[in-house]
């Protein structure tokens, strides 16, 4: 049997964990999704490919796509970025922004690219949070790009994982238990939720 590969790719979220871990997957998102279609569908069971890495903006998406994406032909792709496109804007604003005019245009390029060197699926993810708290100002500026990749997806006919509206709609339950370790990098919980709205997206999850 020939099995399908999955790319995912993205920043430290996505990363975190997988450059200390034998399988290359880290202890992640991505882990619970392998996990999850490693029990539930062993018949269908795909390779699983991290090329997170922390830091990462659009623009760095775009300098390493030949060799992170299209060199791995992979059958479904998997993208979550926008958190340090919007972090940087508050932790670093010396550094050279990227404001939600360029994003939209980069990231347009990544989809382009994709659809014309590969024959993968596209799933687009929203990023998730700054900050536990849905009016933090890493929140509110976190919106034009959350609503820029959900008008992608929706003119490419692509897959949408609305990962930022699910994290808000668990903040608005003032439940004490955190998703995050800092307010960005998740916990367990916090993957757990990423993972569980991946896979209903992609209606994997029974």
């Amino acid at each position: 049997m020939v099995r399908e590969r999955y790319l995912f790719i993205g920043d430290s979220i996505t990363e975190w964990g997988r450059f200390e871990d034998d399988e290359g997957i880290g202890d992640n998102y991505v882990r619970l999704i392998r996990d999850h279609l490693a029990i539930t569908k062993p018949e269908q069971f795909p390779i699983i490919i991290n090329r997170g890495i922390g830091g990462n903006r659009v623009t760095d998406l775009v300098e390493r796509w030949q060799e992170d994406v299209i060199a791995h032909q992979p059958d479904l792709l998997s993208i979550s970025v926008g958190i340090n496109d919007v972090w940087r804007q508050l932790d670093n604003p010396q550094m050279e922004q990227v404001y939600p005019d360029q994003f939209e245009r980069l990231y347009r390029q990544l989809i382009d690219q994709t659809k014309a060197k590969t024959g993968a699926r596209i799933v687009l993810m929203e990023p998730t949070i700054i900050e536990e708290d849905i009016q933090a100002e890493g929140n509110q500026k976190l919106k034009p790009y959350v609503e820029i990749i959900n008008k992608l997806a929706k003119e490419y006919e692509l897959t949408i994982v609305p990962t930022h509206q699910a994290f808000l709609s668990y903040l608005a339950t003032s439940s004490p238990y955190p998703l995050t370790i800092d307010g960005v990098h998740t916990n367990s919980a916090g993957d757990y939720l990423m993972a569980r709205t991946w896979l209903e997206a992609l209606n994997l999850w029974q």
